[in-house]
C-alpha cells in the first residue's frame, strides 16, 4: 500500500486508539491535547515516510512516536505537572516511570470507555454522535457536517459545547453501571450505525463505497459484542446488518467504479463468509424479547442476500419495513419500503405510496419514481430521472441515472 493510501487508512484505524488511550491517561477534560498529540503523530509520519518510506511496522512506529510525544508533553507542560500529576503515575524527578499503556487490552477497553464517556446523557444525541465521529473515527469537521446536512460552523459549536459538558460533569472514561448501560449503549449504536452508512454510501462525494470506514464501524461494533457488559441482542443485530450489507461490497461497483444496482448485481461476487457471519449474529440477536430497529434492518438485509426474486421474499421485506416505520420513521426507510411494495404488490400501488412522500429535493426519490413509471409512462419516468440527475451530487449516481435515461430512448 502506497503512503498516500497507507496514512489515511492508518489514520482511520489508529487515530481513535491513540486518542482514547491518551485521553484515559490524561483525563477526559484534556481530550483536545490527546487529539493534538495523535494528529501530530500522523503529521510526522506523513513527513518522514514521504522521504524515507514507511517503516516495516508502521503501527508500532505510530504508537512509539505517540508515546514519546506524550512523555515529552508531560515533561515540559506545567499544567500537567501542577494539575493532573496525581492522576498519572510518574516521578517528579524523572519521566521514565510514565506509563502510556498501548497494550491490546487497554486499547480495546479505552475505546469502549470513550464510546460511553461521550454518550453521557448530559450531551444531546447529535453532539454525542459528532464527538464519536471526530474522536473515534477521525472524521473531519466537513465530513461530519455533510453527514448531518449542516455547515461546519454549526458542527464546531456543537462539538465545543459537548466538550464543555464533559468538563462540567466531570465525566470519566469508565464503563457505565448496570442501571444506565442500556440507555448509553443506544447512543453508541446509533453512532456506529451512522458511521457504517457514511462509509457504505458516501453522499455528496465521488466515492460510492469507503470500505475501510465500513470495516472500522464493524470492528467497533464487534468490540461491543466481545464485552459481557455490552453484549446485548441489539448489538448483535447491528453487527448482523453490517455483515449482510458488507457482503455485497464487491458487487456494488463495476470496474469503472460505477454503482451497480441491487437487481443487476452478480451474486457470485457476494461474500458468502460474511453472509454466514451475519446469520450467526442475527441468530444471537434473537435471545430475549426485545425487537429493535436493528433487528428489523438485519432481517431486511438477510433477505437481500437471497437473490431469487420470489413473492415470499418481497412480502417479508415489506412487512419488516412496515414494522420498522412504526418503531422509528425515516423518509429513506419509507422510500425503500415503496420499492419493496412495487415488487410485492405491483408498481401502481407503489407509485401512489411513493408520491405521498413528496421528497422533492431527494434524488433517490426521483430515481425511484423513474423506475416505477418505467413501462407505465416512460415520458414521466424520464422526467423524474432528469430531475434526479440534476440533484445527484456524485458522479457515480449521475452515471447510473444517465444510463437509465439513455435506455428509455426519450430525449
Amino acid at each position: 500500500m502506497e503512503n498516500q493510501e497507507l496514512i489515511p487508512h492508518l489514520f482511520r484505524t489508529e487515530y481513535r486508539k491513540i486518542t482514547s488511550v491518551l485521553s484515559k491517561a490524561f483525563g477526559l477534560q484534556h481530550i483536545e491535547i490527546a487529539q493534538d498529540i495523535a494528529s501530530d503523530t500522523f503529521l510526522l509520519a506523513s513527513e518522514i515516510w514521504g522521504i524515507k518510506g514507511a517503516p516495516d511496522n508502521p503501527v508500532a512506529w505510530l504508537y512509539t512516536v505517540a508515546r514519546n510525544k506524550a512523555r515529552d508533553y508531560l515533561r515540559r507542560d506545567k499544567l500537567f505537572k501542577d494539575k493532573i500529576s496525581a492522576g498519572i503515575m510518574y516521578s517528579s524527578e524523572t519521566t521514565e516511570e510514565i506509563e502510556i499503556d498501548l497494550s491490546d487490552q487497554n486499547i480495546a477497553d479505552s475505546q469502549l470507555q470513550m464510546m460511553f464517556a461521550i454518550s453521557h446523557p448530559s450531551i444531546p444525541i447529535e453532539a454525542q454522535i459528532g464527538l464519536s465521529l471526530t474522536i473515534l473515527c477521525g472524521f473531519g469537521i466537513n465530513e461530519i457536517a455533510a453527514a448531518f446536512l449542516t455547515n461546519k460552523e454549526n458542527i464546531t459549536k456543537r462539538l465545543y459545547r459537548a466538550r464543555e459538558k464533559l468538563r462540567e460533569h466531570g465525566v470519566k472514561m469508565e464503563f457505565p453501571g448496570a442501571d444506565e448501560v442500556d440507555s448509553r449503549l443506544e447512543a453508541v449504536m446509533r453512532t456506529l450505525y451512522l458511521l457504517f452508512n457514511e462509509g457504505y454510501y458516501a453522499a455528496g462525494r465521488d466515492v460510492t463505497l469507503r470500505r475501510d470506514v465500513c470495516l472500522e464501524a464493524m470492528w467497533l461494533t464487534r468490540l461491543l459484542t466481545e464485552n459481557p457488559g455490552t453484549d446485548k441482542p441489539p448489538v448483535s443485530a447491528l453487527l448482523a446488518l453490517m455483515c449482510f450489507h458488507a457482503s455485497r461490497f464487491e458487487a456494488r461497483t463495476n470496474l469503472q467504479g460505477e454503482t451497480v444496482l441491487y437487481e443487476d448485481q452478480d451474486d457470485k461476487l457476494w461474500d458468502a463468509e460474511l453472509i454466514v457471519h451475519g446469520e450467526y449474529y442475527l441468530n444471537r440477536s434473537s435471545i430475549g424479547h426485545q425487537l429493535s430497529k436493528y433487528h428489523l434492518e438485519a432481517a431486511i438485509g438477510y433477505w437481500h442476500t437471497i437473490k431469487s426474486d420470489t413473492p415470499e421474499k418481497w412480502q417479508r421485506i415489506l412487512q419488516y419495513y412496515n414494522h420498522l416505520l412504526i418503531i422509528e420513521y425515516s423518509p429513506i426507510a419509507a422510500l425503500n419500503r415503496t420499492y419493496a411494495l412495487s415488487k410485492a404488490n405491483g408498481k401502481p400501488e407503489a407509485i401512489r405510496e411513493a408520491e405521498k412522500l413528496n421528497l422533492a429535493d431527494n434524488h433517490l426519490y426521483h430515481s425511484l419514481l423513474g423506475e416505477l413509471y418505467t413501462g407505465i409512462d416512460n415520458v414521466r419516468a424520464v422526467s423524474h430521472f432528469q430531475t434526479a440527475l440534476s440533484i445527484a451530487k456524485s458522479k457515480a449516481d449521475q452515471a447510473v441515472i444517465s444510463k437509465k435515461i439513455a435506455k428509455l430512448g426519450i430525449s
